[in-house]
């Protein structure tokens, strides 16, 4: 995969699908279905995962692709694929609460290398650039036309006075008991893979998801975690998350700046 070609497409698939996605958003109504493992799924899902599919069909044929919106079909042949959540934060979306993400990462050898979160209706995108490192775009977001950029990093955290990120919508007693562990100065709430994200521009030191989540909901937040600097691990064993697991489930996890000394389970 040459990371050159890959970024711009991945940042304009994400920018049309965003748009895709709003103009559901700010209608008067959308339907809401339910997929067989009871979760949300709504035209906007539908629209986005139709457009970034195609999109990465036409530009990468040779690299399979797997999204959560045709999961059941995927059978993974290789190391190297690309993964996509088109809308992660369907509940967000649903009860317009605006914390939604269009989410496009490549793996490669059981890590995310690259990626791209966008979040429509907070204005905010990051990404990886060819080398790895992440950035964050502010602007019009023009699919054709990348806006001004800066470099991305975690923070130098401070174990005594530390800032933490959890699910908006999947905290519970679990995750509250694991913060409780930590010297903390600040929690918020945030949803999607924008908690990632929040991690890594130093908005907050720690991220744990004591609760289910997929391959697809984290392999590009986890990529521009990576790209700033910071780490994702196994909530039991402190081992880096990897992907490509067969189903595509991830056990628990914990994404943080490397300062924070992390506390067992």
């Amino acid at each position: 995969m040459k990371y050159d070609a890959l970024i711009p497409v991945i940042r304009k698939l994400a920018i049309e699908a965003g748009a895709e996605i709003m103009a559901i958003y700010n209608s008067d109504d959308f339907e809401v279905k339910v997929k067989s493992d009871d979760s949300p799924v709504t035209a906007a899902d539908e629209a986005a995962d139709a457009l970034i599919s195609a999109g990465l069909r036409a530009a990468f044929p040779d690299v399979m692709l797997v999204t959560e919106e045709q999961a059941a079909s995927h059978k993974l042949s290789g190391d190297t694929f690309l993964i996509v959540d088109p809308l992660d934060g369907t509940k967000e979306f649903i009860n317009r609460r605006g914390d939604f993400t269009v989410n496009i990462a490549l793996i490669e050898a059981g890590v995310p290398t690259r990626g791209v979160v966008y979040a429509p209706d907070r204005n905010r995108m990051f990404f990886t650039l060819a080398d790895g490192t992440s950035v964050e775009e502010t602007g019009a977001f023009d699919p054709d036309t990348m806006g001004e950029i800066r470099p991305i990093h975690v923070a130098d955290s401070d174990n005594d006075a530390l800032l933490v990120v959890a699910s908006k919508s999947h905290r519970d007693q679990a995750t509250d008991d694991y913060i409780n562990k930590y010297a903390v100065k600040d929690s918020k709430s945030a949803g999607s893979s924008l908690k990632f994200c929040l991690v890594a521009t130093g908005e907050a030191d720690l991220y744990p998801r004591v609760g289910r989540t997929m391959e697809w909901d984290t392999a590009a937040g986890h990529a521009v975690l990576l790209g700033a600097g910071g780490k994702v691990v196994r909530f039991d064993d402190h081992t880096p998350l990897t992907y490509g697991k067969e189903g595509y489930a991830n056990p628990f996890f914990i994404a943080h700046a490397p300062g924070v000394v992390l506390k067992q389970a």
